[in-house]
Parts: structure tokens; C-alpha cells; sequence
């Protein structure tokens, strides 16, 4: 439902158009003049205004210029009984995103101000959109305004973007930035871990697969390319892709084609591409991991994602974002406490900070996030003293499972940044710690 304002100094006409908007479920204000116009433009905002052209003492393009003066400008239709090119052509060089000519029909009244009225819904749901991401995107840094400024220009083309960068430093938000800066963003924005799948599941969850093409299909299924048609695929951890997969994406780059496993009819798909990596894939395609015909199909236009401890002038304003956005006070964070945030290295990036705050945040109750609670997650994330436990009834399982959570604990739990911080591959740190799932005793009374 909308909030629209109509003006209209023909009092039969302005009164079928507003019962027939209100029959559509909008919420609608006629007034029968420009004067009143203004008054109710002043008083509060609106999703669309639709106004005659021609009214006494204050006319449309009046009216058009104060709704865009606005600080929410809504979308402004224009009626006009004249029809001249002329005056279609100043409303929409003023700012109206359409125009109708006297006399329309019902159907078509309504079907355009319902267009306007969808439109102006998803803007402003991509504005709230942004403004959950922009927490996350904080660039008081010139490293990381840098990368903004780079991403702003970008945005507006439909390259394929690479972002670079160490697990953590918000390279999902820079993507989704991107989508919603972008030509498409009105459309999906979908996003796949490539790391957490097999090739064979990757491949039916990108391309999907026709019923019957493998056992247990049985069903038709769509697919994360075909859904992100009109909009942008965020292929994330893009370096972890095995090669048969490598194969089929690089044909979708090429042609932008999908042909769904199990089947022979080639789809064409609009969609934007955006993919990330903590991984050198220049050095990847050198040591023969990764194709390189792929490699330069993805490497369009790259963006290196600096980690927070090259961008130290961020973390504070980080910080003062995160708890702005959950509705808490700035002052909550003392003084000292963000000397502690300052004073971090923070190895697990943005992602390590936002655990930190929530914890302090936990600790700290109604009073204030002090150094205390801040310091006290870096102390539970040091590294063990290894002499010091191998004692009498030393358990190297327990060990390791605590080894593995303070990986986890110290990666915001990153299964692949926890692996590299072991020196141990995904799929073993996947392996140990399904081991230990299974070995766990059941609650009591369970």
C-alpha cells in the first residue's frame, strides 16, 4: 500500500481517480487545488504524487518542484488535458517520472500509478539495504576509501568484479554494496559458497539439474544462475572450485549460458557476476590449481579489501557503527575501551571485532564495554602454553578440540581462515571436527 497524493481542481474526475486508487488498497489524499497541494507536501511525506498540470493561482509544475525539494522526494505523475510535447517534456526534465494524457482510462490510471508506487517500494528498500551494509563499510581510512571510491565507479558498469582479501575484512558487504550502488539493483542478489560444497552438488546448486539427470532428482531444479537472472551471482570463495566446475562457469562468462545438469538446452541468463577469494589465484593458475582462461575471465576488474590492521583509523568508527545500529548509546564504549580496540591487531579482521563488541557487549550488561571485557576475549584467544599442560593425565583429544575451537573462536568462526591458522587443510578441520560431534555424550536424560 502507498501514500498518494492527488490534486485535481475537476471535482467528478479527482473523485473517481481517488476511489479507484483506494479500491487498489492505497491510501489516498485529494485536494483540489495546487495551493493545498503544497500544504499537504509540507505536512508529511508520500510514496507518489499525481497532479494535473493545469489548476488556478498554483499549478503541477509548482507542485512537481516542491515534492522534489522533499528530503524523501516521492515519484510525481503529471496529468494534462492538453497533450502537448512540450509540457510532457518540461514535467519530465522537472523530475516526473511519468505523464498521462486526458482522458485515460481507469485501467491504465491505475496500472501506472501502481508501477510508480512499486518503484518507489523498492528504492527505499534498497536504501535501507544500504544503510544496514554501510556499518560495514566504514572508510575512514584513505586504504579503505580508496576501495569504496573504486567500488562506486564500478558499480555502475556490469564488469565482473574480483575482491581480494583476508577472511573477515567484509568482502560479502562490499558485494552486496556493489549489487545495490548498481544497474541491477532491482534484482536478486544471490550468493554461494563455493568452499562448503562438493563439486558435484556446486555444479547442480549453480547450474541446477533437469528431473531424473542423478539419483534421487526427482524433481527439476532451478539453480543459483538461473535465479540470479536480471540481478547479480556472488560466487564467494571463488579459489576453492574445482576444475569441472571451473569448465562450466567459464562457458557461463562467456556466453552467459546455463545448461542445467541432465540436460541439453542451453538458457540464456542476464546477470551480473561479483566473486571473492583469500587466495593468490595468480599464483594458483602458476602452480597449475586454478585454470587461467578462468582466472582472466573473473579478474575484469579487481578490488584488494585491506585487512583492519592497515586500516587502523577504521576500527573505532567501526565499532561506533556496530553499536549504532543495535540501538545502543556510543558512550557505551569508554574510553579506555577503545584505546584496547585500537591497541588489537585484530588477525580475523572486521568479523573478529564485531565478536569482540557482542561479547563485551554480553559481559558488560547495563554498565559500560570497558578494556576489561575487551581484553578478556584476546586473553581466551591466546595461544596455549604447550609445556605447561603436558602433565599427568594430559588428553591429546581434548587438546585438540580445544586447539580447534580457539581457532575457530580467534576466526570468528571462518572454518577456512581456522584451517589456514592451523596449517591444516578445510576438508581435515571439517573431518576432526565431525569426529568429535559423534564422540560427544549425550545431555543428560536425552
Amino acid at each position: 500500500m502507498a501514500t498518494i497524493l492527488l490534486a485535481d481542481d475537476e471535482l467528478k474526475l479527482g473523485g473517481v481517480l481517488a476511489e479507484a486508487l483506494s479500491a487498489s488498497g492505497h491510501a489516498v489524499t485529494r485536494v483540489t487545488g495546487g495551493r493545498a497541494a503544497l500544504v499537504e507536501l509540507a505536512a508529511r511525506p508520500w510514496d507518489v504524487v499525481v497532479t494535473d498540470l493545469r489548476m488556478p493561482e498554483v499549478d503541477g509544475m509548482a507542485v512537481l518542484a516542491e515534492a522534489r525539494r522533499r528530503p524523501k522526494p516521492p515519484a510525481v505523475l503529471v496529468m494534462t488535458a492538453f497533450g502537448s510535447t512540450e509540457s510532457a517534456v518540461a514535467a519530465m526534465r522537472a523530475g516526473a517520472l511519468d505523464y498521462l494524457v486526458k482522458p485515460f482510462s481507469l485501467d491504465e490510471f491505475r496500472m501506472r500509478v501502481g508501477r510508480a508506487a512499486d518503484g518507489q517500494a523498492s528504492a527505499e528498500r534498497e536504501g535501507r539495504l544500504l544503510g544496514e551494509l554501510t556499518p560495514s563499510l566504514v572508510a575512514v581510512s584513505p586504504k579503505m576509501r580508496a576501495v569504496l571510491e573504486a567500488a562506486e565507479k564500478v558499480a555502475r558498469s556490469d564488469a565482473t568484479v574480483l575482491l581480494r582479501g583476508e577472511s573477515g575484512t567484509g568482502k560479502s558487504q562490499l558485494a552486496r554494496w556493489i549489487h545495490f550502488k548498481g544497474q541491477k539493483a532491482r534484482g536478486p542478489f544471490v550468493e554461494v559458497h563455493c568452499g562448503a560444497l562438493s563439486a558435484g552438488v556446486l555444479e547442480s546448486e549453480l547450474f541446477g539439474h533437469a528431473r531424473g539427470a542423478f539419483t534421487g532428482a526427482t524433481t527439476a531444479h532451478q539453480g543459483h544462475l538461473l535465479a540470479a537472472e536480471g540481478g547479480t551471482l556472488f560466487l564467494d570463495e571463488i579459489g576453492e572450485v574445482p576444475e569441472v566446475v571451473q569448465i562450466k562457469l567459464l562457458r557461463f562468462l562467456q556466453q552467459k549460458e546455463v545448461v542445467p545438469v541432465g540436460d541439453t538446452r542451453p538458457r540464456t541468463v542476464d546477470a551480473r557476476v561479483v566473486s571473492a577469494t583469500n587466495r593468490d589465484l595468480a599464483k594458483a593458475v602458476k602452480d597449475g590449481r586454478f585454470r587461467e582462461d578462468f582466472f582472466y575471465r573473473l579478474d575484469v576488474f579487481t578490488l584488494e579489501v585491506p585487512p583492519l590492521r592497515e586500516r587502523k583509523e577504521d576500527v573505532v568508527p567501526l565499532a561506533e557503527a556496530w553499536l549504532a545500529r543495535r540501538g545502543l548509546p556510543l558512550d557505551k564504549l569508554t574510553a579506555g575501551g577503545r584505546q584496547a580496540l585500537e591497541a588489537r591487531s585484530w588477525p580475523g579482521n572486521v568479523r573478529e571485532l564485531e565478536n569482540a563488541l557482542e561479547r563485551a557487549v554480553i559481559l558488560a550488561g547495563d554498565g559500560f564495554m570497558t578494556e576489561t571485557w575487551l581484553e578478556q576475549r584476546q586473553q581466551s584467544s591466546a595461544s596455549t602454553d604447550v609445556g605447561a599442560v603436558l602433565t599427568e593425565g594430559f588428553n591429546l583429544d581434548d587438546f585438540e578440540l580445544s586447539l580447534l575451537r580457539a581457532a575457530l573462536e580467534r576466526t570468528g568462526q571462518n572454518k577456512t581462515a581456522a584451517a589456514k591458522l592451523l596449517g591444516i587443510t578445510r576438508r581435515r578441520l571439517y573431518s576432526r571436527l565431525e569426529s568429535f560431534s559423534r564422540h560427544e555424550p549425550d545431555e543428560p536424560g536425552a
